[in-house]
């Protein structure tokens, strides 16, 4: 029984070593250079076809002078 604790607190802390290696260190990229035209994963308004009301990215739709389409079908 005390072998097989043994062996299960160490693979915890392998476990929680990789784990903290993999992270990226948040630091670094906030004090460098990394922030070129914005950042990367900023999230992009949806809006609603004004023919069928499918919700789409707005880089994604037609706009036209009626409203916003999801296609150029609509």
């Amino acid at each position: 029984m005390r072998n097989l604790l043994i062996f299960i607190l160490v693979l915890v802390v392998i476990w929680w070593v990789r784990r903290a290696l993999s992270k990226p260190r948040g630091g670094d990229a906030r004090a460098g250079g990394g922030r070129r035209g914005g950042p990367k994963n900023a999230p992009e308004p949806m809006l609603a076809c004004d023919q069928c009301g499918v919700h789409v990215p707005e880089s994604e739709g037609v706009h036209d002078d009626n409203g916003f389409f999801c296609c150029e079908e609509h």
